[in-house]
């Protein structure tokens, strides 16, 4: 997979996952308006986010500073050419 370099295409990409995120969250939110889903909905994009963050900087950063992921595809491509490496 080829890297997103245009500028333009990074913010569409960008917003249109900002107005994805707001559009579930409003609906999960319309359908159960409750402080229970409010919290559970917030403690999950927060969750997500860590997990993310940690994906991408934590293991590029500290793990394997020579990998560069390109997406959540290439990183699990890594763990599994890790894991079999670790077999052999």
């Amino acid at each position: 997979m080829r890297d997103l370099k245009s500028p333009v295409a990074i913010w569409a990409k960008g917003i249109l996952f900002l107005f994805l995120g707001l559009g579930a969250g409003a609906l999960l939110l319309f359908e159960a308006p409750t402080v229970r889903t409010s919290l559970l909905l917030a403690i999950t994009v927060w969750a997500f986010c860590r997990a993310y963050y940690f994906a991408f900087d934590v293991i590029g950063r500290y793990v394997d500073p020579a990998f560069r992921f390109s997406g959540l595809g290439s990183l699990l491509v890594y763990l599994v050419r890790q894991r079999r490496a670790g077999r052999n």
